[in-house]
């Protein structure tokens, strides 16, 4: 296997160290501390060696292992390293390759000095407190005028070397800041003003190393930059992905496996964003999302491109270079994101990647931690692009979370419940959650309605009644709407809909709806389901609708024509109930098998003639039932109850 050497003292040579890492070369990478090797962690391929080594020990090392090139990635500001591992590379014929930190310093940014000893000079000159922001190298320098000593607060590693040079150069605890970074605008800017600093001295450590930050951070408190100047003689060299393209070609690399990071980014601000999210954020080599999520992340090496849909994301992951691909989802990951969609979306294209996925603070968790409560007793579904049957919901949980779509999506949820009779039940709405534009209002259904609401909104609402919910079959007959329509009775519905033997997802075809009582029944028990009701006659259309509407019945699609024509363009049942044939029952069941084998079919009929035909298709399957339902009711004469016989219904169920 190829060696390859990389002297790492930057974030740019650990980046370089990750991109070969896996790739078929060796590498020995040499840091100067431990703590630099411990930032290593465990890479494919590579030995990691901690200590500073002199000029003898590098062209030993050179000699002794043969490395195919030495890589220099050490700070800009490292010149006797820089020199070591260059003269130790010329003497044993190594190529050597400069890894370069790319500057971006302007003249507007403060003053600019040559080196240490003129930015001591320039100090002398000025009055107030000075945040050193250079490491504690250098310190000892800054240290040895007096009266400059007593206006310095020194930002160091939080390592026993760098506490030892503070102490020995006679700086009180109060004096040293010991925190290792990276930080913020926010962090810079809150430790200039706890020392009241009116000078901050750094060094052009470009994006990496946090020079913007700690410029913008200097600006906002009114503080002075101090930037000693990069030695001239070192600018001769190459960027992190020119060095990655040199070595690819000189080593012949295999091809870098592309890394996918899906990262649930909270309510889209800093607070609500994990550590692990933000490291992949700032990490990432392209940056993909929604126009406002990529909006609220601001990494200046990252390319950005406005994608949402699964196979929008993955265009560009096939398309663009880069290794690490970061894709951002409002809230978290596992709560109604496309997260599980672009997984199967690259597996599909055969795109060849390592794929982690990040949680995220989600709406609903947020939510209820500001409504003070928990939330492992709400129902989650969600109105945004999805018919959900909410008032179903509403009814048969304690709590139900939603989200929201559409401009008026809170009041056009809020007005459906209302409509039904559930106005009073206590209701929250949380509007721009995360945002400085955050509200949460509170109050009965009915008091929620008549609001308007922003579109980015979600909704709470809470059922203390929900236990009493009916979960059986056998809605009343005089719950629905009636006219000069065929309906199936409650008695006779209830055993029907027993031999269908729904299931939650079930597909169900109802033939001849009629009132359309048993399509509501269904579609009732299927509630993950879809139910199709197919009816020939104009006012019985209308009827089965105005049931559905009534019963605020979602899953459901009510279909004018007559069997077997209908039900051609229908996706295939799982179940079936046939109430009206009009003589074309052998077709019907013809159509029905075509479509699945294994549908299993429940028919009624009310005449020997159709009992007598259902009897005979149903010896034309593996499995079939026959029972004859008679039912009396009670009515009232006088001050007797008599019983009034119904007309018998022969109820067959058929399966293969």
């Amino acid at each position: 296997m190829t060696k390859l050497c990389i002297f790492a003292g930057t974030s740019e040579g650990k980046q370089l160290a990750e991109s070969l890492a896996g790739r078929g070369v060796q590498m020995t990478v040499c840091v100067a501390t431990e703590y630099g090797e411990v930032s290593f962690g465990q890479l494919q391929d590579c030995t990691v060696l901690a200590g500073r080594m002199p000029r003898e020990e590098i062209e030993a090392m050179l000699r002794r292992e043969g490395f195919a090139a030495v890589v220099d990635a050490t700070h800009p500001y490292a010149e006797h390293i820089t020199e070591s591992i260059c003269s130790a590379a010329e003497a044993t014929g190594t190529p050597y390759i400069r890894l370069l930190r790319e500057s971006t310093a302007s003249e507007e940014d403060g003053v600019f000095v040559a080196d240490t000893a003129e930015c001591i000079a320039f100090l002398k000159t000025t009055e107030g407190n000075v945040l050193l922001t250079t490491g504690s190298k250098t310190l000892p320098q800054y240290c040895e005028d007096a009266a400059l000593k007593e206006r310095i607060y020194a930002r160091v590693l939080p390592l026993e070397d760098s506490i030892r040079i503070c102490g020995e150069c006679g700086l009180s605890a109060d004096r040293i800041l010991a925190v290792k970074g990276p930080f913020s605008r926010d962090m810079n800017a809150a430790m200039l003003k706890m020392v009241k600093a009116e000078w901050m001295v750094t060094k052009d450590t470009g994006s990496a190393g946090g020079y913007e930050d700690k410029i913008a951070a200097a600006k906002e408190c009114g503080a002075k930059a101090v930037i000693i100047g990069r030695p001239v003689e070192k600018e001769d060299g190459f960027s992190l992905e020119e060095t990655v393209s040199l070595l690819e070609e000189k080593l012949q690399l295999a091809p870098k496996r592309k890394k996918v990071v899906m990262v649930g980014i909270g309510m889209g601000t800093e607070g609500t964003l994990t550590g692990e999210g933000k490291k992949a954020i700032e990490e990432a080599d392209v940056l993909l999302g929604a126009q406002r999520m990529l909006e609220g992340v601001k990494p200046a090496h990252s390319r950005k491109f406005t994608a949402i849909a699964a196979t929008d994301i993955a265009d560009v992951i096939e398309r663009e270079n880069g290794p690490f691909f970061a894709v951002l989802y409002s809230g978290d990951t596992g709560f109604y994101s496309g997260a599980k969609s672009l997984s199967e979306t690259l597996k599909d294209r055969g795109i060849d990647a390592d794929v982690t996925i990040l949680p995220g603070i989600g709406s609903l968790s947020y939510f209820c931690a500001k409504l003070g409560r928990t939330w492992q007793d709400v129902k989650v579904v969600s109105l945004h692009g999805r018919d959900t049957d909410l008032v179903r919901c509403v009814k048969e949980n304690p709590a139900v979370f939603t989200l929201l779509g559409g401009q008026t999506g809170a009041q056009d949820a809020l007005n459906r419940l209302k409509d039904v009779g559930l106005g009073g039940l206590k209701a929250y709405v949380g509007q721009k959650l995360g945002y400085e534009a955050e509200a949460i209002v509170s109050g009965t259904v009915e008091e929620l309605a008549a609001g308007a609401y922003n579109p980015l909104s979600v909704l709470l609402v809470e059922n203390p009644a929900w236990k009493s919910y009916p979960v059986t079959h056998g809605i009343a007959d005089d719950a629905f709407t009636r006219a000069d329509v065929p309906m199936t009775k409650q008695e006779i519905r209830s055993v029907t809909l027993s031999k269908l033997r729904l299931t939650k997802g079930a597909v169900v075809w109802d033939i001849g709806s009629g009132s359309g009582s048993v399509s509501v029944e269904c579609a009732l028990q299927a509630s993950e389901g879809h139910v199709y009701a197919i009816e020939k006659e104009k006012d019985a259309v209308d009827l089965t609708c105005a049931n559905m509407e009534k019963f605020c019945i979602c899953n459901m699609s009510v279909i004018e024509g007559e069997a077997p024509d209908a039900l051609a363009d229908l996706p295939a049942p799982t179940h079936a109930f046939i109430g009206g044939s009009t003589g074309n029952l052998k077709e019907i069941l013809a159509v029905l098998l075509e479509k699945n084998q294994h549908v299993r079919i429940v028919a009624n009929a009310v005449t020997m003639e159709t009992a007598a035909e259902l009897s005979e298709a149903a010896k034309e399957f593996a499995y079939s039932d026959i029972c004859c339902v008679n039912v009396s009711r009670g009515r009232k004469m006088g001050r007797y109850h008599l019983m009034t016989a119904q007309n018998p219904v022969y109820i067959v169920t058929m399966q293969n």
